[in-house]
């Protein structure tokens, strides 16, 4: 992402959560001559300790000088939570966390990782990198979800499956919360990697062919670890509950470990060993 692209996704981030915010959640009078959602530009400029013409600037994308106890202000007054406050520290100062990995570099799963993906026999995993990029799953996964083996390694992008396979959608019974959430985890990276174009040709390249991407993404959600109870609606097995553990893996490739754990008392462990022993 270059500095206009940046300063752009930051005006927008800023837009989007002041028209989020609820005047009486802040405070303020709701009043009944607001022609607009949210706050008003003025509000959250009072609400920082900030001139209305600086914030005005920092909302339009204008590149100018901006301090970590300034953003601290304006994250406050938009009531961010602690990954967006992050995120829009990393869009603002153009923070930026340099890879000598390039993207078209093939990711290869440690033995350890390997291992802790054999030992989860009744947790469906997946390894992705910090592309979203699945570099790896173990058999509960490819019983659950798909056999990711027979999608080309080119294809095999979890933010573009969740989109392009109708069996994701078909599969998840809250398939808007699940691809929420998600995408609230690639807008983390997105801001981390501000210099890497790959993340804006593939965001204009996914906005452009689902319409579903893109109005999902507007929304500019921001978790590294969202809690995301899902519901699947398996055509052998019926519904399966599962809660997601997602843990940051330590490591250059910046890897990402996605744990489908089975709710207990729901039946779903039951069910996950009987699709895996009829295979």
């Amino acid at each position: 992402m270059d500095d206009l692209n940046r300063l752009e996704a930051l005006s927008y981030f800023l837009k989007t959560k002041r028209a989020q915010l609820k005047p009486e959640s802040v405070g303020l009078p709701s009043g009944s001559r607001r022609r607009t959602p949210g706050l008003r530009r003025e509000e959250v400029a009072q609400l920082a300790g900030v001139s209305t013409t600086w914030y005005t600037w920092l909302e339009q994308g204008r590149d100018i000088k901006v301090s970590r106890s300034v953003l601290d202000c304006i994250a406050e007054a938009l009531c961010l939570k602690r990954d967006e406050h992050e995120y829009l520290y990393d869009l603002a100062l153009g923070t930026q966390i340099v890879s000598t990995k390039s993207q078209a570099s093939p990711t290869t799963i440690s033995p350890s990782l390997e291992k802790i993906l054999s030992a989860l026999t009744t947790c469906p995993t997946i390894i992705t990198d910090r592309y979203c990029h699945i570099v790896g799953w173990n058999p509960a996964a490819a019983h659950v979800f798909v056999d990711f083996a027979t999608i080309p390694e080119s294809r095999r992008n979890l933010i573009r499956l969740l989109f392009s396979q109708k069996e994701f959608k078909v599969l998840a019974g809250n398939w808007e919360h699940f691809a929420k959430g998600f995408l609230s985890i690639f807008r983390a990276y997105y801001g981390q990697y501000s210099g890497d174009e790959w993340y804006t040709s593939f965001i204009q390249e996914m906005s452009n062919t689902y319409p579903e991407f893109k109005s999902l993404w507007m929304e500019s959600q921001v978790s590294k670890a969202p809690e995301i109870l899902i519901e699947f609606r398996h055509g052998k097995v019926g519904k399966m509950l599962f809660d997601l553990t997602s843990l940051q893996v330590q490591g250059e490739d910046d890897l990402r470990c996605s744990i489908y754990t089975p709710v207990e008392e729901s039946g779903t462990e039951e069910k996950l060993k009987r699709l895996i022993s009829a295979q």
